[in-house]
């Protein structure tokens, strides 16, 4: 896995911005090798006692200076309002919602049941992604349990009223039904026919407009892809509520990228 060296050297510009407003003084690692553990840790999942191991100091330390990063980058994630003025300056952009995976889910009582997406059978958070025409990542937004649905989701942010106001075109999937006029969504199957009591097959045209649909959206998984090629949102090890941190912190350095 490979990334520009602008990530590492934004990473390590705000970092040691916070080293100078704190007043620190030393530290076992300079900004630049801090910036680095940091990126090795969001891309390719190291642990942290790997990491302790590769860069020669304590898993205590590598916690902190993880921690570290994450609240810099949190104070760096775009707002939905910064996405929406993004969002503008498109012909349309994409809407989608994607299920990152989670493992420290409480089983007792029922707790891990607001996180279990019955669509993907598993325990997972819910991450809203908007994405440009070419799927270029836009604003991912905080997380929430995945057996919320994507609407519902979208709704909650504020995104869909946000868009609309806007008057930015949305091209969307079928769980998006009803958002509003300027959310466009797939043609649907047409009610049941009474004399075959079996769905009405779309028509020709109507297939070809779900065919062209299928094309504007289908960049936006780009979108997603780029979230999920950082491996410590493919399966999430930590507490879900840390989610939407760990979401924010790398759609930073995504957009940096």
């Amino acid at each position: 896995m490979t990334m520009s060296n602008r990530t590492l050297i934004m990473l390590s510009d705000a970092l040691r911005q916070r080293r100078t407003q704190r007043g620190t003084r030393w530290r076992r690692l300079p900004a630049g090798e801090q910036a680095l553990l940091v990126v090795a840790h969001l891309r390719k999942g190291e642990t942290y006692t790997d990491l302790a191991v590769g860069f020669g100091i304590g898993t205590t330390t590598v916690f902190r200076y993880i921690r570290e990063a994450l609240d810099v980058l949190a104070t760096m994630a775009p707002t939905l309002d910064e996405a929406i003025d993004v969002a503008r300056r498109k012909a349309f952009v994409i809407l989608d919602g994607t299920l990152l995976l989670i493992d420290r889910v409480a089983m007792t009582s029922g707790r891990d049941r607001p996180y279990y997406s019955g669509k993907h059978k598993c325990h997972g958070v819910n991450v809203q992604v908007i994405a440009d025409p070419t799927g270029r990542l836009i604003l991912g937004s905080p997380a929430l349990p995945g057996a919320r649905h994507d609407m519902s989701a979208a709704a909650e942010h504020g995104i869909l009223d946000a868009l609309q106001t806007a008057g930015v075109p949305v091209v969307a999937d079928k769980g998006y039904q009803g958002a509003g006029p300027t959310v466009h969504v797939p043609q649907r199957r047409r009610r049941l026919d009474r004399d075959t009591g079996r769905y009405r097959r779309l028509s020709q045209n109507q297939k070809d407009v779900n065919a062209a649909h299928a094309r504007q959206r289908g960049p936006g998984e780009r979108a997603n892809a780029s979230l999920k090629s950082w491996k410590i949102l493919r399966r999430i090890r930590s507490c879900p509520t840390r989610a939407t941190e760990l979401v924010n912190a790398v759609q930073v350095l995504i957009l940096a990228g």
